[in-house]
């Protein structure tokens, strides 16, 4: 008797079957850029890896969602001073997603859906810069459930003043 109180319960909220399928994977914009080549190659390459990630999303139409994760890779050699190269991808994806509550949802556009598409932007990186004679760059997983928590933890810190 509860399945049924739940179900029934489900169907009232507007909430039907979970629906989450990947569409299309794509990337937005890319950009390669090493401004003090070739005399970088002639130096003692030391890099030093500034990284910065940032996902956004995208109502598109009932249940389809685009969400888009930015990655720039900003490699000094040695000091701040000599920049080695710049990497910057915007990968992002096509999404059907439906059936699941407001704070559900919320999660898997802001880790979920970026966790699915960090390994092509990070492929994308790779690549980039073997293309452009470095040394690979190898970036580490990232923990999109933290950033998403954070995200929120400072937009309620924002409504709160």
């Amino acid at each position: 008797m509860s399945e049924n109180n739940a179900t029934d319960s489900t169907a009232e909220n507007g909430q039907g079957e979970v629906q989450f399928a990947l569409q299309r994977i794509y990337v937005k914009d890319i950009s390669f850029e090493a401004p003090n080549s070739p005399q970088i190659f002639q130096q003692q390459f030391q890099p030093r890896v500034k990284l910065d990630v940032d996902t956004e999303h995208t109502m598109l139409g009932e249940s389809m969602y685009e969400v888009t994760v930015r990655v720039t890779a900003h490699v000094y050699n040695g000091d701040e001073q000599s920049t080695a190269f710049l990497a910057e991808v915007e990968q992002a994806g096509l999404f059907t997603i439906a059936g699941l509550s407001d704070e559900q949802l919320g999660h898997t556009l802001g880790a979920f859906c970026p966790n699915v598409l960090f390994p092509y932007a990070r492929e994308c990186i790779d690549n980039m810069v073997g293309r452009g004679s470095f040394p690979a760059l190898m970036l580490a997983p990232v923990n999109f459930d933290a950033m998403y928590a954070q995200k929120q933890e400072q937009r309620q810190q924002q409504m709160d003043s």
